[in-house]
């Protein structure tokens, strides 16, 4: 993972450690919306990790989908 991907995953690592355990285990998707950003940072880099994590964020809503979600391959 490049540094500035590792700043990017602090926060998520915060949120894993401290809140989630508070907010419960109610992800509509597989993986989490956490998991999947790290994941995306670490296989993608900072900018289109960060892009990739926002746009799941996005759609993670009462009127959106469910079910396996993973991170797209990295292009060649």
């Amino acid at each position: 993972m490049s540094p500035f991907a590792r700043i990017f995953a602090l926060p998520v690592q915060a949120y894993r450690l401290i809140f989630s355990p508070w907010v419960g285990f109610n992800c509509r998707y597989h993986p989490t919306c956490s998991a999947y950003a790290l994941e995306a940072l670490e296989k993608h880099g900072a900018l289109k990790g960060m892009y990739l994590t926002v746009k799941r964020i996005g759609r993670c809503h009462p009127w959106g989908g469910t079910g396996i979600d993973n991170v797209p391959p990295k292009d060649p």
